[in-house]
């Protein structure tokens, strides 16, 4: 994964916790952005595994479009198998359970050209995510 040189949001709070995301004044990372907020001491998260996590969703520089910290519950699903979008997949592979992680997801990586108007996010949006890795089940 290449080095991110821009700088990325500060995230508020602790794993649990719902983040507040403060942006730099900066263009977002053209690249996938990973950044390991607090590194937890389970086990690796493996392409295959169902993971559990709660999340936060915001647009580059603009509005939170989901987050699971609102409903107090996680969710799950396949990881590293296409199941989600591509910055998911790359970004939390090889992760461990615990851990509190930042992403940056360019378009390309996210929802791509259409984006996704029901939540808001545009085809150019880069997508920033602060997501708590609860836990991982290998299939």
């Amino acid at each position: 994964m290449p080095e991110n040189t821009s700088p990325l949001p500060v995230a508020s709070g602790v794993f649990g916790d719902k983040p507040v995301l403060t942006f730099p004044d900066t263009p977002a990372p053209g690249d996938l952005a990973v950044q390991v907020l607090s590194r937890g001491d389970g086990e690796l998260v493996e392409a295959g595994d169902d993971i559990e996590v709660n999340y936060y969703g915001q647009v580059w520089g603009g509005r939170m479009f989901d987050n699971s910290y609102d409903r107090r519950s996680s969710i799950s699903f396949p990881i590293g198998v296409g199941a989600v979008i591509g910055g998911w997949d790359e970004g939390l592979v090889g992760q461990q359970v615990g851990s509190r992680m930042l992403l940056s997801i360019p378009p390309h990586l996210g929802y791509g050209e259409r984006g996704m108007p029901q939540a808001g996010i545009g085809g150019t949006d880069t997508l920033v995510f602060v997501v708590d890795i609860v836990g991982t089940r290998r299939r």
